[in-house]
């Protein structure tokens, strides 16, 4: 089930080139730590529709249109697009990196004494008893050809290390940002985020393209809560129509460790967010969003795990897709109550609009119980604007496409209602609005 192109047999020939641009690393850890996931890559191949949890989403052929590791250079004309981008998070620590590479000038940080805020090739330098205990620090269960892939080639991406008892006030926002002005471009950020006891962040990873060119992005996202932290995540994709982007996002949770996310995607070519959270705690919470609006051919996976492994946890999970002209939608997620996670209450909602006969969407919210003092629910619902509340909006003086407008307006609202930053939750309303009211 491997997929057999002619980029992933040259991959070798790529390897041995990225090696040349990591000088002294060679005989490091992580360095032995990317060979093993390079050989691991060779065995796996990389998954296509012939696996089950990417049986609709085949991002592997694009891949393999796409796949160099060179690096393209960006123009410096893309410096008003970056500032504009900055402008609505002034307030914010942020780190951005254009074409994989972090751009030190656009970069500013707020409150850098009260943590650890690097590029991942500067804090290997400076921390590698850290990054070498919890990089990559997956199951054999949990492999997947593109996290094998991103392991292999990691590099550049961002470390964040939060000591005990510390509350970041500002948010943090990684922007990773394309360039494809000059050609098609592939990115593969890394990032590990250590979230000390008691501690508290807020952290969004923004995905932009600019340029004519394909773009693809293959990212891979671990956070570590320690007892009695908090973390809310955001990950935000307003991404062009020619843009590919896979994305996996992996979480452990200590005690009483609280993890909010929110994913919203806007656009891309063809989108899958993988999101997979192990609860090994007693009393944690996690509650996971989602907001995907496409129209055109668009395409967005998004493919959640919530794994319950210790009693006295909660979990929440609610998903949404508006979906027009021929767009697709994915949704496949799963809940996993262990034989010890007794008190487990854990819910799963996937709610879809579909505005038009060519849209679509596969959805399979899925439940494993293996204990038996638990409350856990899931469903999932498709349907159409409706009618009712259509003709109620008109009788009251709105024209079709305001009555519209606000109807789909609503039904994505309290998802957005979850980031709880100011300034990325009020210009995505602000892009939402625009963008239904002035589309449908």
């Amino acid at each position: 089930m491997a997929v057999r192109s002619i980029k992933l047999e040259n991959l070798q020939q790529e390897f041995q080139a990225f090696e040349q641009t990591l000088n002294g690393e060679k005989n490091s850890t992580l360095h032995e730590l990317r060979k093993k996931s390079l050989s691991t890559l060779h065995e796996l191949g990389l998954p296509n529709s012939k696996h089950e949890d990417y049986k609709y989403t085949n991002i592997a052929r694009q891949f393999s249109k796409v796949f160099s590791y060179a690096t393209l250079p960006y123009s410096n004309t893309l410096d008003k697009e970056i500032e504009e981008l900055l402008a609505t998070n002034r307030e914010a620590n942020s780190l951005v990196f254009v074409n994989g590479n972090l751009s030190e000038k656009h970069s500013t940080l707020i409150e850098e004494d009260k943590f650890k805020l690097l590029d991942l090739s500067y804090a290997y330098k400076h921390f590698p008893e850290a990054i070498e205990e919890y990089f990559n620090d997956l199951g054999p269960e949990k492999l997947d050809g593109f996290e094998e892939l991103n392991t292999s080639f990691a590099k550049n991406g961002v470390f964040i290390k939060l000591e005990n008892n510390v509350v970041i006030e500002k948010p943090v926002v990684l922007y990773f940002i394309k360039d494809t002005s000059a050609g098609e471009v592939l990115t593969m950020p890394r990032n590990l985020f250590l979230v000390g006891e008691n501690s508290q962040v807020k952290i969004t990873e923004m995905f932009h393209t600019f340029g004519d060119h394909k773009s693809f992005t293959n990212t891979v996202t671990e956070i570590r809560l320690a007892k009695h932290a908090v973390v809310d995540y955001y990950k935000i994709e307003p991404d062009r129509t020619a843009a590919y982007h896979i994305g996996h996002t992996n979480v452990t949770q200590s005690d009483d460790s609280v993890f909010n996310s929110v994913t919203v995607t806007l656009g891309g070519s063809m989108i899958r967010n993988n999101l997979s959270i192990a609860m090994d705690g007693e009393h944690c919470e996690s509650n996971m969003y989602g907001l995907s609006i496409l129209r055109d051919d668009q395409h967005v996976d998004n493919n959640t795990t919530v794994d319950h492994l210790k009693p006295n946890s909660y979990s929440n999970e609610l998903y949404k897709n508006i979906l027009d002209d021929a767009s697709t939608g994915v949704f496949n997620g799963k809940i996993y109550v262990r034989q010890y996670a007794q008190k487990t209450n854990a819910f799963q909602s996937n709610r879809n609009i579909l505005l038009s006969d060519d849209a679509s969407i596969n959805t399979k919210p899925q439940l494993e119980i293996w204990a038996d003092d638990v409350k856990c629910s899931h469903g999932a619902t498709t349907g159409q604007i409706d009618q009712d509340q259509l003709f109620y909006l008109r009788s009251r003086g709105l024209s079709e496409e305001s009555a519209r407008a606000m109807l789909l307006y609503a039904f994505a609202h309290d998802v957005l209602d979850n980031i709880r930053i100011d300034a990325i939750r009020d210009s995505l309303d602000g892009v939402i609005s625009t963008r239904l009211n002035k589309d449908f």
